[in-house]
């Protein structure tokens, strides 16, 4: 069967994040969505997303079709679900479509003519940028489930202390000396060719993927996910980074989540709780206004390719884009759009060409290239977001 995953309704909700990726490439647990679902339904797939998108993610269409809303993480009941699908069947849940079989991806479809499959069983569904890290506990469980099943860990240093050792799962090649791991409060998974350096001290969930690195004397509290090639330092708290991003020193970032290629520089800290304790407010793009979260603990969205310079200190609830730039003392408003350059004295616009600049420099780094893909992305993301912007 032919498996495509599709946006959903939730796409503009879930941005900056999903400026650059399909909403099935978003990382929450230990592995994305489209791994995720890959994993359990034992199949590749493809991704019918935004146009600019599109060369980057393509679709595969064939003459028989299962579209999958990547907003819905999947499980053993759900995947079975939908492997199961037959022609002109649907699964719903409530109002919202999981998936369905067709045989014509263009066509706009008509459920009516549909039988419908109630789903009716607990899943996780992403539809808001904080959903990522709020909801990063439970997926953290189930990845780790998915993934250690029937699968024996590396052995435990002995140098390492550590509560709960039949909750800690360890990939070939990872190191860790003379770190204290807790996972009496839930999984730790140790990706392959990671490393914790000395004197780190984690509590679980925590998941560190493939050829992370946590640094010296690091504290990190669950539900917390380092993505590939990621690096962090210093202390933080029920946050996820989606890969080859860095906060690497001292410094707090908490109840946030970083995309990918973004650096925190040293002492960079954000607030995850306001002052009067009140719920937390967020940048909505879907509503062009700050949207309720619900929370109170609520700290940094960060786009893809932003950085943060030096004693960068960021608000309660703040919103940065993709490509932008900030350093200088104060906080910045709450809310950075993208290609911005500057911090709370006030922003001038980050041109295209500096930008790609540093792109190229900070992925030829990890020994990605930044192609005309990437550059193509990123020009339509300026354009789409200059109104923001205030020149």
């Amino acid at each position: 069967m032919n498996y495509i995953l599709f946006d959903g309704t939730v796409r503009n909700a879930l941005l900056p994040f999903t400026f650059t990726r399909p909403v099935a490439d978003i990382r929450i647990g230990i592995l994305t969505i489209r791994e995720k679902w890959e994993k359990y339904l034992g199949s590749t797939t493809t991704t019918l997303t935004e146009d600019y998108l599109s060369e980057k993610f393509p679709m595969v269409e064939l003459e028989e079709n299962v579209m999958i809303n990547a907003s819905f993480l999947p499980n053993g009941i759900l995947a079975e679900l939908v492997g199961n699908l037959e022609p002109n069947q649907a699964i719903f849940k409530g109002e919202e479509v999981i998936a369905f079989y067709t045989q014509d991806t263009q066509e706009e479809v008509n459920f009516d003519n549909y039988e419908v499959i109630e789903y009716n069983d607990d899943c996780l569904f992403v539809a808001n940028p904080w959903d990522i890290f709020s909801k990063n506990d439970a997926a953290i469980r189930e990845d780790f489930e998915l993934l250690t099943e029937d699968r024996k860990s590396q052995p435990i240093p002995k140098s390492v202390n550590v509560i709960s050792p039949e909750n800690i799962f360890i990939e070939e090649g990872a190191k860790l000396e003379f770190v204290t791991l807790n996972a009496s409060t839930g999984p730790i998974y140790i990706g392959k060719d990671s490393e914790i350096m000395e004197g780190s001290i984690i509590r679980g969930p925590f998941a560190l993927c493939e050829q992370a690195l946590v640094k010296m004397g690091a504290k990190v509290y669950g539900a917390t996910t380092v993505g590939p090639h990621s690096r962090i330092g210093g202390e933080v708290s029920n946050s996820v980074l989606f890969g080859y991003s860095n906060k690497g020193h001292d410094g707090f970032l908490g109840n946030s989540v970083l995309g990918e290629w973004c650096n925190l520089g040293a002492d960079t800290n954000n607030s995850n709780l306001k002052n009067n304790y009140e719920e937390v407010k967020l940048w909505s793009y879907e509503t062009e206004g700050f949207a309720k979260t619900g929370l109170q603990f609520c700290g940094l969205m960060m786009g893809d390719h932003s950085k943060a310079g030096i004693n960068t200190m960021f608000n309660t609830g703040t919103v940065v884009g993709v490509s932008t730039n900030i350093f200088g003392s104060g906080f910045p408003r709450n809310f950075v759009p993208s290609f911005s350059w500057g911090g709370a004295s006030g922003f001038t616009t980050y041109i295209t060409k500096k930008a790609f600049e540093t792109a190229k420099i900070v992925m030829s780094r990890r020994n990605v290239a930044f192609d005309e893909k990437e550059a193509k992305i990123l020009e339509h993301i300026f354009e789409e977001t200059k109104k923001y912007r205030k020149e």
